[in-house]
C-alpha cells in the first residue's frame, strides 16, 4: 500500500489539508495516525472513504480536537490493517501561507512540512505574539530592521501604529559595573534614550543579569502588521557599559498588551545562531555585531 503527499497545508482554521496519490483508493475504516516524536503518544482519525478506482485523495482533519501537545508528530495511514508511513512531496513551505497563518492570535502554531527522509510530519509549537525579523542590516552608522508582527490578532491594513524599538542590556556577569556612571549617557544624539529604572521589565526571558535602567529606546515604524525600526549604533555603544555585552532587541506597539521580542521563527530555518552570521560593524574600534539566542530571537552583541 503506497501513499504520497502531493499538496499539504495547516489552513488558517487549524485544518490539516492533504492532497495524496494512492496505490489503493481509501475504504472504510481507513485511519490517518499522528505519532509523537520520543513518546509514541498516538492519535487516529477515521477517514472517508474515497470509492471508486480513483487513485487520488483530499483529506480534511481538524486538529484542535486532537488535543496535540508541543513536539513532532509523523503520519500515517491504516488501512485493512496495514500501516504506512505517509511520504510527501511538497516542501510544506510557502512564505506567503506562514505569513497569513501568523496573522491570527494563537496559542499553538501548526505546520506540516516534509522530513529530510521525505516524510509527512506535523511541527507543533507554542505561538505568542512576536515581531519577526525578516531583514537586518547596519547601514550609515544604524542598525535597521524589518518584520512581520506575528500571533497579536492585528489586521494587515494601512493603519499607522504608534511604537517604539527598545534594546535592553544583558550584561556578561552578575558583577558588571554600574550602568549609572556618567560615561554611559548619550545627551549627544536625540534619536534615543536610556529609560529610567521605574520603567521595569518588559518581558523578556531573563539571561544573565538585565539593568532595567540600560534600555536605548527609538520611535519604529508600523504599518498594519508590517513594522521598521533603525538607531544609531553610537547609541548602543555609549550605553554600554565597558564596551562589552550584548542588546536583546524588543517592539512596543499600540494595541499589543505586551512588549515583542524581536525573533525569526516562522520561517525553516532552526538554529539560527549556528546557521545564521551577519558581519561585524566597528564603532570606535569596538565590533557590533546581530546574531540570534539559541532560542532565534536576535541579540546585538557588542565587543564579541
Amino acid at each position: 500500500m503506497g501513499v504520497v503527499v502531493t499538496d499539504a497545508e495547516v489552513t488558517l482554521a487549524d485544518v490539516l489539508s492533504l492532497r495524496m496519490a494512492v496505490a489503493d483508493p481509501l475504504a472504510d475504516g481507513a485511519r490517518l495516525i499522528l505519532r509523537r516524536r520520543g513518546t509514541g503518544e498516538e492519535r487516529r482519525v477515521t477517514l472517508e472513504a474515497s470509492g471508486g478506482r480513483t487513485r487520488d485523495a483530499s483529506v480534511a482533519v481538524s486538529l484542535e480536537p486532537l488535543d496535540l501537545g508541543p513536539g513532532r508528530w509523523d503520519a500515517y495511514l491504516d488501512q485493512n490493517g496495514v500501516r504506512v508511513r505517509i511520504q510527501s512531496i511538497d516542501p510544506g513551505f510557502s512564505l506567503d501561507r506562514l505569513d497569513a497563518y501568523a496573522l491570527g492570535r494563537r496559542t499553538l502554531a501548526y505546520r506540516a512540512y516534509r522530513t529530510r527522509n521525505g516524510f509527512l510530519a506535523l511541527k507543533i509549537e507554542p505561538a505568542q505574539p512576536v515581531a519577526d525579523v525578516r531583514a537586518v542590516w547596519f547601514r550609515e552608522g544604524r542598525f535597521e530592521v524589518t518584520g512581520l508582527l506575528a500571533y497579536t490578532g492585528l489586521d494587515d491594513d494601512d493603519q499607522h501604529r504608534h511604537a517604539t524599538l527598545a534594546l535592553r542590556h544583558n550584561s556578561p556577569s552578575h558583577n558588571s559595573p554600574s550602568h549609572n556612571s556618567p560615561g554611559h549617557n548619550s545627551p549627544g544624539h536625540n534619536s534615543s534614550h536610556r529609560s529610567d529604572p521605574g520603567q521595569g521589565d518588559p518581558g523578556h526571558g531573563d539571561r544573565g543579569h538585565i539593568d532595567p535602567a540600560a534600555t536605548v529606546r527609538v520611535a519604529a515604524t508600523v504599518q498594519g502588521v508590517r513594522f521598521h525600526a533603525a538607531l544609531s549604533l553610537c547609541d548602543v555603544l555609549a550605553a554600554t557599559p565597558d564596551s562589552q555585552g550584548s542588546w536583546e532587541p524588543y517592539l512596543e506597539v499600540d494595541g499589543v498588551d505586551h512588549a515583542l521580542p524581536l525573533g525569526a521563527r516562522l520561517d525553516d530555518v532552526e538554529g539560527k545562531r549556528r546557521r545564521v552570521h551577519y558581519p561585524h560593524a566597528l564603532v570606535d574600534g569596538v565590533p557590533i555585531r546581530p546574531s540570534f539566542t539559541p532560542g532565534d530571537e536576535l541579540l546585538l552583541e557588542v565587543g564579541a
